[in-house]
């Protein structure tokens, strides 16, 4: 049957129509299909079940650095990483910090939109034993709810370089853990992937600060060992005046001319100060800088410090009462904070700047504190400092003495907290004594640290040899003949090479005295090898089972501690507050003579089944000298037999007058 042609007509068209759409595409009015976006990328497995903090580590690349090696652990790679932190919460995460524990002996050299804190320094760094990051410039994380799910607010990509050893090629570098370093909160579970790593952090329910301010606008203060705040007193247009308060709040805490540095991170500059200096008085970088180019006709000549790392110090005395770069109410101490349990007052350092600033920084809103604080002291604790968090600004008492208070137009917190010391970078050390042993258990090699050019000399690894008791009142130079002679005495064998000395500033004996049913006796003693005294000097000890025993002690001050728990604090009597620096001998054939402190110290036995002079009880398990903590011997002196209760006699009966005859001296 044939078709009509009108019907052929439109069968063609309709052919010729469906033709076209299938090889050329859809008409002007289906663009939408012809141009449909691909599916975006997947959030990582579990961050959207997530409801807290989610943490991811991502591995992205190595490579080879030369030299080339055979030897697989000695090879250095460059690598490249990236880190993310994404509020999935309900709750704001201010001041940020996140811990990364690599076990590659990594080397980072640079981090986006981070710095490293705790003491880390700058890039490049050493972060084999992990690294901290806090947030900058951003520091918070909002929450989805409070930015309609702007990820810009809510999350920071941090982006490392660096490098890292060991490893064949075809291994993946993660670190070993990864989490939150913020008070307060827990990251339980880890889960590894082939080239990340990820976790989920949250509140910690149990977790109650006992060292924060109430809440405010912006994050609760902190308090630890030394706190700095940074507050903006009057903000201009390029320019702003700050005041820097550094309290000193830590128990066992001191600072002795001290050292603060910071970073400046935007190209700031310091134009004048009042209450403390800059170790350098220069404006060249200024000139050849940024501000030069910025700011054309600006007299640089008057300006004090353009240095990117300021080294500032404390006044003199002498200069609390100058109306020029004085005259400030808690400056000008000569750097020195005691602490408070010896005296509030002096435990506080005050002193103003006024800072200059760029573009686009110009406007009178726009504030930025400086980063990468740390401070530093003569002969006190090593301080790792937290990067500045913005608090609620701080209140002043009004000028008028009406009793209103003025506000600080921003303000920033610093807190310092005081570490352990490294293994040989003491900067004090003890040596143990008892009356049941005749030799002297000294400071542990290079307990305060070696140079090159004593090693070539002395063994810095080797271990510390005994030596008489009368042997500790000399210097370490002066000591060898009797350490040789102790150890024939002893039939030990004398090394080629001796150990090389501890090169502490200061050295500390304990010395059991006695022991007895009721009770028992120790006696302490300060050495000064240095050549500077040391004024309003304190020396605390822990001693983890006898310290609720301690009774009295003679010479000395003390006061047992509520806390740090089982420790006793100690300093001089009024009149005899320092402790002074070696002198000369009697001729020039004589060693020379420390400066030193001696007072014996008593203590009950309240239950004396429960504790065990001998075996340590009695002897401490830390001690403290002007807020740093002292390298300790590594074992315990051992008790003397029969044969040698002679010497025993003998080295007893000289220590004790050479220690205490003249002790003051």
């Amino acid at each position: 049957m044939k078709m009509p042609w009108m019907k052929l007509i439109c069968l063609a068209f309709l052919f010729l129509s469906l033709r076209n759409q299938i090889c050329y595409g859809a008409p002007d009015d289906y663009d939408d299909y012809d141009e449909e976006e691909e599916p975006k990328e997947k959030n990582p497995p579990g961050q959207d079940k997530c409801n807290g903090i989610f943490l991811t580590y991502t591995f992205t690349e190595r490579n080879k650095e030369l030299p080339h090696v055979k030897n697989v652990t000695a090879q250095a790679w460059s690598f490249k990483s990236k880190a993310t932190l994404v509020n999935t919460g309900l709750e704001e995460l201010k001041g940020w910090k996140m811990f990364i524990r690599f076990q590659h002996r990594e080397v980072l050299v640079s981090a986006t939109n981070a710095i490293l804190v705790n003491g880390a320094g700058d890039f490049p760094a050493k972060v084999e034993k992990g690294a901290t990051l806090s947030g900058y410039p951003n520091t918070d994380l909002k929450t989805s709810v409070d930015t309609a799910g702007d990820l810009t607010k809510m999350s920071t990509e941090i982006e490392f370089t660096g490098t890292m050893f060991g490893l064949n090629e075809k291994a993946i570098p993660l670190p070993k853990s990864i989490r939150l370093a913020n008070d307060g909160w827990k990251c339980p579970t880890l889960t590894t992937y082939r080239t990340f790593l990820t976790t989920c952090c949250h509140k910690d329910p149990k977790y109650k600060s006992l060292n924060q301010s109430a809440k405010g606008k912006y994050t609760p203060r902190q308090y630890g060992d030394v706190n700095l705040m940074y507050d903006v007193l009057k903000s201009y247009e390029g320019s702003y005046e700050a005041q820097v308060t550094i309290d000193n709040d830590g128990t066992l805490s001191r600072l002795d001319n001290w050292n603060l540095t910071w970073e400046w991170m935007r190209g700031e500059f310091i134009h004048s100060m009042r209450g403390a200096y800059t170790r350098r008085i220069e404006y060249s970088d200024c000139i050849f800088g940024l501000p030069g180019q910025y700011l054309k006709g600006f007299d640089f000549s008057q300006v004090m410090n353009c240095e990117k790392r300021p080294v500032i110090s404390d006044l003199p005395l002498e200069k609390a009462n100058d109306t020029e770069i004085g005259h400030i109410p808690n400056c000008c101490k000569n750097g020195s904070l005691v602490s408070p349990v010896m005296d509030e007052n002096n435990a506080r350092a005050v002193f103003q700047l006024r800072v200059y600033k760029l573009p686009p920084d110009t406007p009178k809103t726009v504030l930025y504190p400086p980063q990468r604080w740390n401070i530093t002291s003569l002969v006190s604790a090593h301080y790792h400092c937290s990067a500045p968090v913005r608090v609620d600004p701080s209140a002043f008492p009004e000028a008028t003495g009406t009793g209103a208070k003025t506000y600080a137009v921003a303000s920033w917190q610093v807190v310092c907290n005081m570490t352990k010391p490294e293994k040989k970078r003491a900067k004090c050390c003890v040596s143990f004594t008892a009356y049941y042993s005749n030799g002297a258990v000294p400071c542990s090699t290079c307990a305060c640290g070696c140079d090159d050019s004593q090693t070539d000399k002395c063994n810095p690894s080797s271990r510390a040899m005994l030596l008489p008791p009368d042997a500790l009142l000399l210097p370490a130079v002066n000591r060898t003949a009797k350490i040789k002679a102790y150890a024939k005495l002893k039939k030990k064998p004398v090394p080629r090479a001796m150990p090389c000395p501890d090169n502490c500033v200061v050295s500390i004996n304990w010395h059991v005295s006695s022991d007895h049913k009721a009770g028992w006796t120790a006696r302490m003693t300060l050495f000064n090898w240095g050549e500077t005294q040391f004024k309003d000097w304190y020396a605390a000890v822990e001693l983890k089972k006898a310290a609720s025993g301690y009774d009295d002690v003679y010479s000395f001050n003390g006061t047992k501690l509520v806390s740090p728990k089982n420790t006793i604090f100690f300093q001089g009597l009024k009149g005899l507050e320092y402790l002074i620096e070696i002198k000369n001998g009697s001729s020039d054939s004589e060693p020379k003579v420390p400066g030193k402190q001696q007072s014996v110290i008593s203590f009950t036995k309240k239950k004396p089944e429960a504790i065990n002079i001998r075996k340590g009880d009695g002897f401490p398990s830390k001690v403290f000298f002007n807020g740093a903590e002292c390298a300790l011997p590594d074992s315990l002196p051992s008790a003397a037999t029969l044969l040698s209760s002679m010497p025993l006699l003998f080295f007893s009966a000289i220590a004790f007058l050479l220690i205490t005859y003249p002790f003051h001296s």
